[in-house]
């Protein structure tokens, strides 16, 4: 991570809980966020690379961070991952719903089945994790939410219909969320970002013409890599963002 990321005190000792923390963007906002010297719980369903991080980052900073292995389509499972987050570190004062799939998929091809679990990936989970920590956060008197949402469903990419659609939906939940928490002292914000490249990215889809022409388009000329979302999601989530609520934060180098 760049040295250059700013510093927000009022993370330092807060209890922070990151849903699909241990790989990809998701590892460089547990990264992020530790370093900041904030108590960070983050579940993810991969275990490996979760345990990986979690032992690298045990050392050299002042909060170790626990990792909490969790299916998050499962409604319980959610319930019960919060409540061991909630137990070690006490009631989240911030939450960052980051975990999503964003296989792609065949429009003509694609089954009710598939839609329903895809939804139950990348839609499900951000309104039901917000609801199992609003508890806590209520009785605090505040806290803030980040959704991760993205701009592919801004850029009519078809090959990701179901994906794309919870993508929109996050934002709508957003909205909503800010309206229903903000009188309880809850600021609910979402981070959309561009064609970031993660391992997964760059295993899967990525080819050298692909993002030369994504960079092109680009006011700034590079790749986007996991670390940038870290600034924006630190911002909203501390007081320095104290009176914006119900917002989308673009982060994608200024797509024309």
């Amino acid at each position: 991570m760049s040295n250059q990321t700013a510093t927000f005190p009022d993370l330092m000792d807060a209890a922070i809980l990151i849903t699909g923390g241990g790989t990809g963007i998701g590892a460089a906002l547990t990264t992020g966020f530790v370093a900041q010297g904030a108590k960070v719980a983050f579940i993810d369903i991969a275990e490996g690379p979760s345990r990986e991080l979690a032992e690298r980052l045990a050392t050299g900073n002042r909060h170790a961070p626990l990792f909490i292995y969790a299916d998050l389509t499962d409604l319980d499972a959610i319930k019960q991952a919060v409540a061991r987050a909630e137990s070690t570190h006490g009631a989240a004062a911030v939450l960052v719903n980051n975990a999503a799939l964003d296989d792609r998929h065949e429009l003509l091809k694609m089954s009710g089945e598939y839609w329903d679990a895809n939804q139950a990936v990348n839609l499900r989970p951000v309104a039901f994790t917000a609801q199992a920590v609003a508890p806590g956060m209520i009785a605090a008197g505040g806290g803030t939410i980040v959704n991760f949402t993205s701009t592919s469903y801004m850029l009519n990419i078809g090959a990701m219909p179901s994906y794309t659609a919870a993508k929109a939906g996050i934002v709508g939940l957003t909205k909503g969320l800010a309206g229903r928490l903000g009188p309880d002292g809850i600021r609910v914000n979402a981070i959309a970002p561009g064609w970031v490249m993660t391992e997964r990215q760059k295993q899967l889809w990525v080819t050298e013409d692909g993002l030369a022409a994504m960079i092109d388009r680009q006011c700034i000329k590079r790749a986007l890599e996991p670390e940038d979302m870290v600034g924006p999601c630190l911002f909203l989530a501390s007081k320095a963002s104290a009176m914006i609520t119900a917002q989308v934060l673009i982060a994608d180098g200024g797509m024309m």
